[in-house]
C-alpha cells in the first residue's frame, strides 16, 4: 500500500509540475473540479446529468486550459522540452486526447445522424431525448476512455502504474480544488505563471 501511494503521489507531482504552469489553466482546472464534484453526487441520482456536467462544464474548462494556455515551449523549470513531456506522459497526453475530444464532440452528430443509434435507444422524438441519448453515450465514453488507458498502461508499463493512473484520475477533482482554489486569485492580480510550480506544497 505504501509503494501504491508513493507511485501516486508522484504522479501527481509529474502532473503539476510538467502541466500546470499557467494560472489561468490552474483556475480552469479548479472551475473543472468543482464541476466534477458536483457531477460525481448527481452520479448516485441521475447519472446522464452527471455526464452532460462532467462533458460539457467539467471536461471542457479542464481541456481548454491544457490546449489554449499551458506553455509548450521548453520547460525551463523542469529543464524538459514538451516534446519529451508528451512522450513521457502516463494518462492522455495531448494527441491522445485530441482523439478522445474529437469521440465526444462526434457523439452528437452520432445520434442525430443515427436515430436510435442503431438499436441502442428508441429513437429521440424531442430536443430533452436527443440530449438525454448524448448524455448516456458520454457517460459510457467517461467511463470507457477511463478503462482503456487503465488496461492499456497494464500492457506498456505494468497493472500498478495503470491502476495508479485510474486512482488519481477519479481523485484528482478533490486534489486539484486543494492545489489549485488560489489560482483564481493570483490571476486577478496578474500573475500569469506560476513562480512556484517546481515546489512541492
Amino acid at each position: 500500500m505504501n509503494d501504491f501511494l508513493k507511485t501516486l503521489e508522484v504522479q501527481r507531482w509529474d502532473d503539476h509540475r510538467y502541466y500546470h504552469h499557467s494560472r489561468i489553466n490552474q483556475t480552469l482546472h479548479f472551475i473543472s473540479a468543482m464541476s466534477f464534484v458536483v457531477a460525481y453526487a448527481l452520479l448516485w441520482t441521475d447519472p446522464v446529468l452527471s455526464a452532460l456536467i462532467a462533458w460539457l462544464v467539467a471536461m471542457t474548462s479542464r481541456q481548454a486550459g491544457h490546449f489554449f494556455f499551458e506553455p509548450k515551449g521548453y520547460d525551463h523549470v523542469n529543464q524538459a522540452t514538451h516534446e519529451h513531456k508528451e512522450e513521457i506522459k502516463v494518462g492522455y497526453n495531448l494527441r491522445r486526447k485530441v482523439v478522445l475530444m474529437a469521440l465526444w464532440a462526434g457523439t452528437p452528430l452520432l445520434v442525430w445522424a443515427a436515430p436510435g443509434v442503431f438499436g441502442l435507444f428508441e429513437p429521440h422524438t424531442d430536443g430533452m431525448s436527443f440530449i438525454r441519448q448524448v448524455g448516456a453515450l458520454w457517460l459510457a465514453l467517461g467511463v470507457g476512455g477511463l478503462l482503456f488507458r487503465t488496461v492499456h498502461l497494464f500492457f506498456i508499463a505494468d497493472v500498478k502504474t495503470g491502476l495508479v493512473w485510474m486512482t488519481k484520475i477519479l481523485t484528482d477533482p478533490f486534489h486539484d480544488i486543494k492545489l489549485y482554489h488560489k489560482a483564481p486569485l493570483y490571476l486577478m492580480r496578474g500573475q500569469l505563471i506560476d513562480p512556484g510550480v517546481a515546489q512541492r506544497s
